[in-house]
């Protein structure tokens, strides 16, 4: 039998709506086939006030998950991220997190005080989004395990990825500002190419490499036959030479190479005999830095290069991407050669942002150099001088990736969850600003104080307060609240609308009119708003309180988010969303 409570049940649109996200969540989470039973046992955890009325919610539930199931296999799995994302991403986080670790697994082997990290960028272009998480991660193991951590330029290509001089500098300023300390040793790859040359000596006079004289066409029908090129029977003293004429000139880009013997018969075609130093036209590519220039015109390949360098470096942990496991497999055969051991390696997945699809260092380089981007620090950009241009706090990013943890399972995010981070480090700290977007002017009628104060922050008295003059009798409205006509003016008063005219009713709360966020004419100046969204710049003209926050403070703009104080004196909005649109 249904008791009254049953019988007598009529769900919320809040019930209604979290059924319908949390369906949607788990046929995520399940590939497709979203299941009752897990979904139910879900909403019940979150709602306990749910339970008596279980029959009727299992109905709604099972009406739910067929929809669901039905959108998944008729418009993808997408279009359920894309409702997610739009109307309950911390849904979509919460099943996200499922793929994650939460904060950092021991090291293997790993001595307190003997750790040694790198993290290793190619300097053609300041840090993206996507170096902060080799940043953090290594950095944040080395103060784990009282270790070092070597911030290493390898700067060996000329031509396909050239070097930015500027980088240089930047690079080493983001990382002290993004870790919070400079690094224990900096290490600058193209300072050290003799020392390449010295290890590629051994390895052509020990008989574990050999100077290649085959096109690039010619050898790849070696590698894919699993057979041996001509050359690879040379003697040590023949490839002497031919090395000593690689060094003098004698040979142009292409027509020789240094490779690794290892076997032409393994499993794993990229293994087979790998070069490890080439020739580059440094007279058409010089290197950017001064002191290199057209110097050298054998550089070694990156996969020998890191190989080299880790060891003498002492490096004894290689954190990095998945996708450079055939790196660890080459320098692991390299590291035999040469009797070497190598460092404990771990590996995390790649992490997808969703609203920036494919972003490369070198692509943003040719955006801004055509006048695409304003420049590196363009809001628009997933660069990390863009998101400190925005108001994106290091500890912000540092939090980010630590949540995210290792794992090697790929991962899609919202750009929320940054924003997320972003807020809990911002909020306490940002003083409160107000901003009235499309702003319209009334006359204030009726009897009230000549003053008001306002608090900096709700939460902190300490910050004190903001005073406000109502001398002249007049104040500003956002444009889309004149339609409401009886309004609460926030830590002010009821007011209704009539014409240009804001009649004062009560200075006490009176009723439930909404409240809303308002300007004194005679504290305010008009200001400008701008932003980024789906990669356009937006720009919102209104009136701004007058304030003397310096250059760089976040403040949070009541009922509109937090935004950054520019060197113009416009504010720039931190997020991209907009709370109150």
């Amino acid at each position: 039998m249904v008791g009254l409570s049953e019988m007598d049940w009529t769900p919320d649109d809040e019930t209604l709506n979290l059924i319908r996200h949390v369906a949607l969540q788990n046929v995520l989470e399940y590939e497709g086939k979203a299941a009752v039973g897990s979904v139910i046992g879900r909403i019940m955890g979150m709602r306990d006030d749910l339970k008596q009325h279980g029959k009727a919610v299992t109905g709604l539930v099972a009406k739910e998950v067929g929809q669901a199931n039905t959108m998944a296999s008729e418009q993808g799995l997408e279009a359920v991220r894309s409702v997610l994302e739009n109307e309950a991403p911390h849904l979509l986080e919460k099943r996200e997190a499922k793929a994650r670790r939460e904060g950092l697994p021991d090291l293997n082997n790993a001595t307190k005080g003997k750790v040694v990290l790198r993290f290793a960028p190619n300097p053609n272009g300041p840090l993206s989004f996507g170096h902060t998480r080799g940043l953090v991660i290594n950095s944040t193991y080395r103060e784990m395990y009282d270790g070092e951590f070597i911030l290493r330029f390898d700067d060996t290509d000329t031509k396909v990825k050239p070097p930015m001089l500027e980088a240089y500098e930047q690079i080493q300023e983001e990382t002290e500002w993004l870790i919070g300390r400079k690094p224990d040793r900096v290490v600058v790859a193209s300072d050290r190419i003799e020392t390449y040359y010295e290890h590629a000596t051994t390895m052509l006079e020990q008989g574990f490499g050999y100077v290649c004289r085959c096109s690039a066409e010619e050898f790849k029908e070696f590698r894919i036959s699993k057979t041996n090129c001509p050359c690879r029977s040379q003697t040590p003293q023949d490839n002497m030479v031919f090395w000593k004429r690689m060094l003098n000139g004698n040979f142009k880009p292409g027509e020789a190479v240094v490779r690794v013997k290892t076997d032409m018969t393994l499993k794993n075609p990229a293994l087979r005999d790998w070069p490890a130093l080439r020739l580059q036209d440094t007279n058409a590519h010089p290197h950017p830095r001064p002191e290199i220039g057209s110097t050298y015109t054998v550089w070694p390949l990156l996969d020998f290069q890191s190989a080299v360098e880790d060891h003498l470096q002492g490096v004894t942990h290689i954190i990095r991407g998945k996708d450079l496991m055939d790196s660890t497999r080459k320098q692991t055969l390299l590291y035999e050669h040469f009797g070497w051991t190598y460092p404990e390696t771990m590996y995390w997945g790649r992490v997808k942002v969703h609203e920036w699809g494919g972003f490369s260092t070198s692509q943003m380089r040719t955006d801004i150099e055509d006048g695409k981007y304003s420049g590196w620090d363009d809001p628009r950009l997933p660069t990390l001088a863009g998101l400190r241009k925005r108001g994106t706090q290091a500890l912000a990013l540092r939090n980010f990736w630590l949540e995210l943890g290792i794992t090697q399972k790929d991962i899609s995010v919202p750009l929320a969850t940054l924003y997320a981070h972003n807020t809990k480090v911002v909020d306490d700290e940002a003083p409160r600003l107000s901003f009235v977007r499309h702003a319209v002017s009334f006359d204030l009628i009726g009897d009230y104080a000549p003053t008001i104060e306002l608090p900096h922050h709700p939460n902190h008295p300490n910050m004190g307060v903001r005073r406000w003059s109502l001398e002249n009798g007049k104040v500003w409205l956002e444009g889309d609240d004149l339609e409401k006509m009886d309004l609460r003016l926030k830590e002010f008063a009821d007011v209704a609308l009539h014409d240009r005219e804001a009649h004062l009713e009560s200075i006490e709360r009176s009723d439930k009119r909404p409240i809303v966020h308002w300007l004194s004419d005679q504290n305010s100046i008009e200001g400008v708003l701008v932003g980024t969204k789906d990669d356009t710049c937006f720009r919102i003209e209104g009136r701004m309180e007058r304030h003397k926050h310096p250059t760089g403070t976040i403040v949070q703009l009541e009922r509109v988010g937090y935004a950054r104080v520019m060197e113009d004196g416009s504010l720039m909005l931190c997020h991209e969303e907009l709370q109150d649109e």
